[in-house]
């Protein structure tokens, strides 16, 4: 069993859902139950489902986690994309956002691989 916490991807995991919280207060009171759930949601499971596979007793079911943050990352760049579109928030201030998500990305990817490969 691995700790989570020693995680760089967990670490910046927590850090996204930080942004994101903080994004999602600037968003339209209309969108409460809307974007503002969803991209919540879908954030926080970037963080949890990296903790749940270090849970895991196999490399299998761990990379499976990984594979299940990595959908949750992707949802949440697509929403971070909606909310662009809808000019919602302007693009220059989602571009640390988009930038810690595509470190993110490829610290998870790197990590599949690594397993897959091992």
């Amino acid at each position: 069993m691995r700790n989570y916490k020693h995680l760089k991807i967990w670490e910046q995991g927590i850090e996204l859902v930080k942004q994101i919280y903080a994004l999602s207060a600037h968003l339209p009171a209309t969108e409460k139950f809307g974007l503002t759930s969803q991209i919540t949601r879908a954030a926080v499971s970037i963080p949890s489902n990296i903790a749940e596979g270090c849970s895991r007793n196999s490399e299998m079911e761990f990379k499976r986690f990984l594979e299940i943050a990595m959908g949750s990352l992707f949802e949440v760049d697509t929403q971070l994309i909606i909310i662009q579109e809808l000019n919602f928030i302007k693009s220059e201030d989602l571009k640390s956002i988009f930038e810690l998500i595509e470190t993110e990305g490829k610290m998870i990817n790197g990590l599949i691989n690594t397993i897959k490969n091992s």
